[in-house]
């Protein structure tokens, strides 16, 4: 059995800052510096359109990130959008930690697989109240709450209807307006 050498988050800030990872679409999870799926077209326009219209809905009470790190325990993906704590001058020097992370979303196609199974140990292990996935081949959202340990105690499947974040109850989400439907 072979033995990886697992990398720490100081460590991948170090190989981005000398500039070994430039040109490279990767990501620091669990310790592994994992390659980055390219994203097809129905992809970004599904992520372009729900950071756009949490914008509207979230305006002066969080910050939407789009494809940027964050920082965990030892790892630092970047998940497709990233509902975060105010105001955004918080990250000019770091990436937001779970404490500033209200919930996280991945929008799925090819990477379905290593967001439902992977991205879900890691978000729940650190923390993270709230995990969206949009499965664009099935049509539906999977949503996970309530981490524990290394695993979310909840998780709904939801084609239609209204939802409200753990972090702003009283916030009612449309989920025809995060599934994107092509024309």
């Amino acid at each position: 059995m072979k033995t990886l050498y697992k990398w720490s988050v100081a460590e991948y800030h170090q190989m981005i800052e000398i500039g070994l990872l430039e040109d490279k679409l990767v990501e620091l999870l669990e310790g592994e510096i994992i390659e980055v799926s390219p994203e097809g077209p129905l992809h970004t326009s599904t992520n372009y359109s729900v950071a756009e219209y949490l914008r509207e809905l979230l305006r002066g009470k969080a910050v939407i990130r789009e494809a940027h790190p964050i920082t965990l325990d030892n790892s630092e993906p970047e998940p497709d959008i990233a509902i975060v704590a105010s105001p955004y001058t918080n990250y000019l020097t770091r990436h937001p930690y779970p404490e500033d992370i209200y919930w996280l979303i991945e929008v799925a196609d090819r990477t379905l697989k290593k967001d439902l199974e992977e991205k879900t140990v890691t978000y729940a292990r650190n923390g993270i109240s709230e995990y969206w996935v949009i499965d664009l081949p099935h049509k539906k959202l999977w949503v996970f709450t309530q981490p524990q340990s290394d695993a979310y105690q909840n998780c709904a499947e939801l084609t239609t209807g209204i939802i409200h974040p753990v972090t702003f109850p009283r916030l009612d989400v449309e989920i025809n307006k995060l599934l994107v439907i092509e024309n």
